[in-house]
């Protein structure tokens, strides 16, 4: 029996490839930044599918930020 409802790793890949142009748009730098943000929001989608939100966005948004800084935390 087929499945009704995408994935959380389906929607958040979709979620992600909807970023692609926006990507295109930054500088170099900047794009490796973006793929490495993208990276660590990949890492937290099982805490992610926990989360069931209706709009995907908001745990990608939680995903980069608990990363980022928990980062931050090691620097200092």
């Amino acid at each position: 029996m087929g499945r009704t409802c995408p994935t959380y790793r389906m929607l958040l890949e979709q979620e992600l490839d909807s970023w692609t142009s926006f990507r295109r748009g930054l500088r170099k730098e900047d794009q490796e930044a973006f793929d490495r943000i993208m990276t660590s929001v990949r890492s937290h989608a099982s805490a992610s599918s926990n989360s069931a939100r209706l709009n995907p966005f908001e745990a990608v948004v939680m995903s980069a930020l608990v990363e980022l800084y928990r980062k931050g935390e090691k620097k200092r």
